[in-house]
């Protein structure tokens, strides 16, 4: 029976109080928030934090708001109260696409988005969305908050811009006229990590496509932001033709490896399929907002 390493746990009733406790604990210290990803990784013993600070009380961190021209999404959000949003639906469709086919309902209805982003594994489907999305993490700590761009808030596989003594409170992706997106997934059985993944997310301005926002996932760490692929696109008209360079261009940008769920060349060949797939489809959502916000 694998269990982990001694710990000491600590439920914080307020986000000044879980400050408090990371600050005091510093790199000892993790957050707890679902737990889903966390807790397999101290029975491994992959992962010894001395201190479990809970913050499941925090309901000022699970929230869905549109203001400013932006959706803020709180970090103890749950998987299943972002699939079930009328409001995210709406605009960014491709939350919906990753929500359904992210693990089984018992992670959806614990796992949090907070804690999706935070262990910053390169298989992990909302990392690729809210990279596709240009997203902006609120990161806050003693010194008060700051917010990172997604680009830089993965630094690496496991690694991310939250330093000891700060936590992620919000997500914040920008609400744009005329936009699309779409998520394309692989997955060997249902609930499975991806085989690959792929998030495209784009507006239609005059017939031609801006703010392009690619995201891989499973197809190394490189892949997160695919922005050969965005660079391609941004500016351009729709095409097939288009289309079928950008995939050849995904292929080539990522860097899988073989393991049990396949064969590099076969994961790169993904990339670029599903990379097409997610393009057509933001590309109609873009042009038909009504039969978007219908499926999505």
């Amino acid at each position: 029976m694998q269990v982990p390493a001694s710990f000491e746990y600590q439920r914080a009733q307020s986000v000044e109080e879980a400050l408090e406790l990371l600050g005091r604990f510093g790199e000892e210290a993790r957050v707890l928030a679902g737990g889903h990803s966390l807790l397999p990784m101290m029975k491994l013993r992959l992962a010894g934090p001395e201190v479990l600070v809970d913050i499941n009380d925090l309901t000022e961190l699970d929230h869905i708001d549109e203001t400013g021209g932006e959706l803020r999404v709180g970090a103890l959000t749950r998987h299943r109260t972002l699939l079930e949003s009328p409001l995210v639906g709406r605009h960014f469709p491709i939350i919906h696409d990753a929500e359904r086919v992210i693990a089984d309902p018992p992670v959806r209805n614990r796992g949090t988005i907070g804690g999706s982003l935070c262990q910053a594994d390169p298989s992990e489907d909302l990392s690729a969305v809210c990279a596709a999305l240009h997203a902006v993490a609120v990161i806050r700590g003693a010194d008060g908050e700051r917010g990172v761009a997604m680009a830089d808030f993965h630094r690496g596989p496991y690694e991310t811009a939250v330093g000891a003594g700060e936590m992620l409170t919000e997500v914040r992706f920008p609400v744009r006229p005329g936009s699309g997106s779409a998520y394309e997934k692989l997955e060997r059985k249902a609930g499975d990590w991806a085989v690959a993944a792929a998030g495209v997310a784009l507006c239609l301005e005059d017939g031609r496509m801006t703010h392009v926002g690619v995201g891989l996932a499973a197809v190394g760490a490189g892949g997160l932001h695919a922005e050969a692929v965005q660079e391609l696109l941004e500016g351009r008209e729709p095409s097939p033709e288009l289309f079928e360079e950008a995939g050849r261009v995904a292929s080539a940008s990522c860097s899988p490896v073989t393991d049990s769920r396949g064969p590099a060349d076969y994961k790169r060949h993904l990339a670029g399929e599903l990379t097409k797939r997610a393009l057509r489809r933001a590309v109609a959502r873009a042009a038909a907002p009504a039969a978007a916000v219908k499926e999505g």
